[in-house]
């Protein structure tokens, strides 16, 4: 879906790609987010010296999170510019170098997918909380806190901690 034809780059000299990349396409299968509506892709293309690609652009869509405290699902809106870089190499099955992405000298398109995911993943925190406030689940019965309250009770010590505080009494 998302691939750049390289003789109609090396024509106009500069492509431009827009796509909509649904959000149960198969390439987001690896996330740990779903998407509410479709990842909007807008890319640009150009040769730069040396045969290298140079794409750049945006990606746009909603996000669904989960908290990383009490579970519940947090939308958010997400917008990342990025810029990749693609060399050729007459070596096949060259590795990637760095900041720049490696492909065969002799390939007709550029799959683009690959690079758009790891964009994509690289962009999205991974550390969201539904609010400041938000209390997470009780480690003990499982209830969200922000919701219910529970009758277990805090068990301010922690067992790992022993021998050090057998250490420190001695």
């Amino acid at each position: 879906m998302l691939r750049l034809d390289l003789s109609r780059l090396g024509r106009e000299g500069s492509v431009r790609m827009d796509a909509q990349v649904p959000p149960d396409d198969e390439l987001w299968k690896d996330l740990d987010v779903s998407f509410e509506s479709p990842v909007e892709v807008h890319l640009r293309a150009s040769y730069a010296g040396s045969g290298e690609v140079i794409v750049r652009g945006t990606l746009e869509g909603e996000v669904r999170h989960e908290c990383r405290r009490c579970l519940e699902a947090v939308p958010s809106r997400m917008s990342e510019e990025v810029t990749m870089v693609f060399v050729p190499s007459s070596m096949p099955g060259a590795v990637d170098e760095g900041d720049a992405r490696v492909f065969d000298e002799g390939v007709a398109q550029l799959d683009l997918g690959e690079p758009v995911l790891e964009e994509m993943i690289l962009s999205i925190d991974p550390y969201v909380v539904c609010s400041p406030e938000c209390r997470g689940l009780c480690p003990r019965c499982g209830v969200n806190r922000n919701v219910d309250s529970c009758d277990c009770a805090e068990d301010s010590t922690d067992p790992r901690w022993d021998a050090l505080r057998a250490l420190k009494e001695e």
